[in-house]
């Protein structure tokens, strides 16, 4: 019995901690670090190269780049270049039509790491900003990336990734990706503040040229994998809210499953090509943030949820105090209420809880299957897009 209640409570604290506790100390030391590390705020104009990587994007191509157009940043010191590296469809005859864009195309398709690679060595900027193609950016959103530039310290900017959220009662299943990036901003807002990022959002970031190292073509999580080898050069990478890159919810739940275990396996993966990190003592505050916020939420939580269940149920059965009945009570209703969740979502149930607590479920069973496809190495970096929700 007493290994049984070891299980349970480290594998809780480990949970715990991950989702909460690592936020909260990381809070306690922001409130009381100096005024002098705060980001840089006046205007700063370093010359851009703006990455857009297009695969397929018939659909909404020409609406990106009116909104590249509508981007407020001085023309003489901005670059657009547009990869389309494999596209099938016009992407790349209706990116052609623009002669303010570089138009980078290949028949073959090698993946996104690939085309990157390729997009940077034309590139001929100071600064490289790398924006998915079906995504929408605020006006200024280059003026708030590039004026953190201005601190010789700063290595890469991370924008706030937005999922839009559609009418009341509208693809509530997918909507919940919202929320979950809601969370996922504010943890990256105080890691920022405390240090940096810890992996950028691919649909916004940007770095230096010169810090910047060609990705492995097998590579899944290009943007989590260049921003953190820009970090381990004893760079900040910072997050800044206000530059948005907005896009809508996944079409449906299977596809945004599909998401998710190839983010994860892409997780497992940069664990692995990302070894040197645990070499803790060259840069302690950047570990911290690392293990805290990524490791953990990929290679432990996930299994601790298992190892938090099968313990109590185990001490349900053999121990004395009533307390542990309890929590495995509140375990399986806590879990019904994810499977009820999951049956009823697409008709329009309206608990928030409930929705949140299916989201959360989702993706750590999500995080589960990608450590498999991990394992078997079944996870492809060309990736195939995922279908998005219409808006109109």
């Amino acid at each position: 019995m007493q290994w049984a209640k070891y299980v349970f409570w480290i594998s809780f604290s480990v949970i715990f901690y991950n989702y909460v506790g690592y936020a909260i100390i990381t809070l306690v030391f922001n409130k009381l670090k100096k005024k002098s590390n705060q980001p840089h705020q006046e205007e700063y104009y370093p010359s851009v190269s703006f990455i857009v990587a297009a695969y397929n994007e018939e659909e909404c191509i020409e609406k990106k780049i009116q909104n590249c157009f509508s981007l407020i940043y001085p023309s003489t010191l901005l670059e657009f270049i547009f990869i389309t590296d494999g596209s099938t469809d016009k992407t790349p005859l209706l990116v052609a039509k623009y002669p303010q864009i570089n138009l980078l195309h290949e028949a073959n398709r090698s993946g996104k790491s690939a085309a990157i690679n390729r997009a940077v060595e034309y590139a001929k900027n100071d600064i490289l900003i790398f924006n998915d193609a079906n995504t929408f950016l605020n006006s200024d959103a280059i003026l708030k990336l590039t004026r953190h530039y201005k601190d010789d310290k700063i290595g890469g900017v991370s924008g706030e990734k937005k999922v839009l959220q559609l009418k009341e009662n509208q693809h509530q299943t997918t909507n919940n990706e919202g929320l979950y990036w809601k969370y996922e901003s504010f943890l990256k807002q105080i890691d920022s503040d405390f240090y940096s990022v810890v992996g950028a959002a691919g649909e916004l970031f940007s770095v230096r040229k010169k810090l910047y190292e060609p990705v492995q073509p097998n590579v899944i999580l290009d943007d989590f994998v260049i921003s953190m080898q820009v970090a381990q050069k004893g760079y900040r990478i910072l997050y800044e809210k206000n530059a948005c890159a907005s896009e809508l919810p996944s079409a449906s739940i299977t596809d945004e499953q599909k998401r998710k275990v190839r983010i994860a396996a892409g997780g497992f993966q940069a664990i692995v090509m990302l070894k040197s990190m645990f070499r803790f003592w060259k840069h302690p505050r950047l570990f911290f943030l690392y293990f805290s916020h990524r490791v953990l939420r990929w290679a432990a939580s996930p299994f601790c949820l298992i190892l938090v269940f099968f313990s109590n149920l185990v001490l349900s059965f053999i121990a004395i105090s009533w307390a542990w009945d309890v929590l495995f009570i509140i375990q399986l209703l806590f879990y019904f209420i994810a499977l009820f969740a999951s049956l009823f979502l697409p008709k329009r149930i309206g608990f928030k809880p409930a929705k949140f607590i299916y989201y959360f479920v989702f993706m750590n069973v999500s995080v589960l299957m990608g450590f498999i496809r991990f394992l078997r190495g079944s996870q492809s970096a060309v990736w195939d897009k995922v279908k998005r929700v219409n808006a109109s």
